[in-house]
């Protein structure tokens, strides 16, 4: 009966973390760049673009194609880093808990 009960503290004590994490999730951005810094977009953890930033010399209108694509890779870029930074935070916040090798969070 000790073991069952320790085991709730510990499903509690995670589920209260995991709600915390996602809460911070939230509040990462990152800024990934293309173009040698031409083009600068900004994501949040919940996935919603927070900024983008276009150097005026890109906005020429045979050039769209190329602008495009910058955007693109910016875009690319920022999602790499928001789910590095993610991942760092989640590792940061499970330590400590006994999950299981090879889980991943958040779900």
């Amino acid at each position: 009966m000790k073991d069952l009960m320790n085991m709730m503290k510990q499903a509690k004590a995670m589920q209260e973390k995991m709600a915390t994490l996602q809460e911070d999730v939230k509040s990462v951005e990152a800024a990934g760049q293309s173009g040698g810094g031409l083009v600068t977009v900004t994501l949040r953890g919940s996935g919603e673009m927070a900024g983008l930033t276009i150097d005026p010399s890109l906005l020429k209108e045979d050039e769209k194609d190329i602008l495009e694509d910058l955007i693109v890779a910016a875009h690319a870029d920022a999602h790499t880093k928001l789910q590095k930074a993610i991942q760092e935070k989640t590792q940061e916040m499970t330590a400590g808990l006994n999950l299981p090798a090879g889980m991943k969070l958040p779900f």
